[in-house]
C-alpha cells in the first residue's frame, strides 16, 4: 500500500520532508519509525491524518503520517 510521510524540523535528518512509500499492509506507525531509522524513543509528536497515534497504530493506503519535534515557546 502507499502512504505518505512528512518529517519536520529536525526530523528532516531522518529523509525528504516529504515521501510516498509503498509499505505492507500489515504496517504499524512503529514499524516506519524504524524504517525510517528514527530511534524509537525520540521525542515526537506523531500524527495520521491530522490526528495524534500511537506507535501500534496500523496503517491504511493513502494515509498521511507527519511527524515533527516536540514544539515549545512563549
Amino acid at each position: 500500500m502507499k502512504i505518505v510521510v512528512k518529517l519536520f524540523a529536525n526530523l528532516r535528518d531522518f529523509g525528504p520532508k516529504y515521501q510516498e512509500l509503498e509499505v505492507p499492509d500489515d504496517f504499524k506507525l512503529i514499524d516506519l519509525i524504524n524504517k525510517l531509522g528514527i530511534p524509537e524513543k525520540y521525542p515526537m509528536i506523531k500524527l495520521i491524518n491530522g490526528e495524534f497515534a500511537e506507535l501500534n497504530t496500523s496503517l491504511k493506503e493513502g494515509d498521511t503520517i507527519s511527524l515533527f519535534p516536540p514544539i515549545a515557546g512563549g
